[in-house]
């Protein structure tokens, strides 16, 4: 065996296979430095360690696999990593709410392979038939035993594995605390609105997401995130429309405006407050004390997709425990997967931004399936952007 007209020891081919059998590196890393090339057609078959794992497939899976995610939420160098031990390429669209991501699913050719809904709409997506179950068999990264079960349990329905975790989160606000005049910071959803109106007035962002944007002007009044009471909404929709004047803008894509100083508060999900942070530590990530959303994301294949053996190899690839970890330590989101914790350092297992004190932690509410369909929160939401 050569590389570069040199010889490779026995030594040297037993490490880098067994860095390969481990996942540490590509195949592509290891047909290279290990000079097999063509080789490997016949070794896969007489050396079992040298076989790509079942997702991956023995055939082509194809070009390219095409994701639907949420902004700032992946580790780029991973999608390179899978392209190159694959050959298909991750096309990525970024969606800023679950409403889009049915809508579009509900038009029908979204053309998409792998989607990552949040945790309540997933019986919405079963009960409307847009979603397969999942073959595990094909997704031998998966163990069901290692997730935590309050972060995981929403990916099956009936019995029926439909969607596996990805990772999950907080829904808070993010504050530029520099801009605060000396004032502390705030801790409450009602000073977030009162602020937003007051000193921070032209410089405040919301999601254009209803679940957060209505729960979190419910809170204002101590209602429940998930409230589809009418009076209670109409107050919510009140202090929305009263605040409307005051905002930067409607958007899920805030870190940009909260980078360049154009917006100095934004609601903010736990991943962005965590890269703003660390980035500008004068940006802090809160936690109303009334409570708000806790929430888990998962990965889930569309009916119809059109590269389905692409997409089962995506899903595996992103659930293997080393390459979760990296996802963890570029987007700040904290992982339900023990086998992903226990690669984490400390410090981040126990930063606050992404593990709370139970406290804090224990006020939040999970989304409710019902949210994402009711029409009075629908409308509501309709009426205050175009207010």
């Amino acid at each position: 065996m050569t590389k570069d007209n040199g010889t490779i020891s026995k030594q040297k081919f037993m490490e880098e296979l067994r860095r390969y059998q481990k996942g540490s590196v590509t195949r592509r890393h290891f047909l290279g430095v290990t000079g097999l090339g063509m080789a490997t057609a016949v070794l896969g078959t007489a050396v079992p360690g040298l076989r790509p794992r079942p997702a991956f497939a023995a055939g082509d899976i194809g070009d390219r696999v095409i994701l639907a995610t949420w902004p700032n939420y992946h580790d780029e160098m991973n999608f390179e990593a899978f392209t190159e031990a694959t050959g298909a390429h991750v096309q990525v669209n970024v969606f800023g709410s679950n409403e889009e991501m049915l809508a579009k699913l509900q038009a029908g050719g979204s053309g998409w392979d792998v989607f990552v809904p949040t945790n309540y709409t997933i019986t919405t997506y079963v009960g409307e038939d847009l979603i397969i179950p999942l073959d595990t068999s094909k997704l031998p990264n998966y163990d069901a035993g290692s997730f935590e079960q309050r972060f995981s349990d929403a990916g099956s329905v009936d019995g029926q594995l439909y969607a596996v975790p990805k990772n999950w989160g907080t829904t808070g606000f993010a504050v530029n605390t520099s801009k605060l005049d000396g004032a502390p910071t705030p801790t409450t959803w009602k000073e977030f609105w009162d602020l937003t109106m007051e000193g921070y007035s032209g410089r405040t962002m919301v999601h254009d997401y209803q679940l957060t944007t209505i729960g979190n002007a419910l809170k204002y009044f101590g209602y429940s995130f998930n409230s589809v009471d009418e009076k209670e909404l109409a107050d919510a929709e009140k202090l929305l429309l009263d605040a409307k004047p005051h905002l930067f803008a409607i958007s899920s894509d805030y870190q940009p405006p909260m980078r360049n100083g154009d917006a100095w508060m934004t609601m903010c999900w736990t991943g962005d407050g965590k890269q703003m942070n660390v980035d500008m530590p004068e940006i802090a990530y809160v936690l109303g004390t009334e409570g708000g959303e806790l929430w888990s994301d998962y990965y889930a294949i569309p009916k119809g997709a059109p590269h389905m053996d692409a997409a089962y190899a995506l899903i595996d690839f992103l659930l293997n425990p080393e390459v979760n970890a990296k996802e963890v330590l570029a987007h700040g989101y904290p992982s339900a997967d023990a086998r992903t914790n226990a690669l984490l350092p400390k410090e981040l297992l126990e930063d606050p931004i992404l593990y709370p004190a139970a406290d804090l932690l224990n006020a939040l509410e999970f989304g409710a399936a019902a949210t994402l369909t009711d029409p009075n929160r629908a409308e509501l939401l309709a009426r205050f952007k175009s207010a």
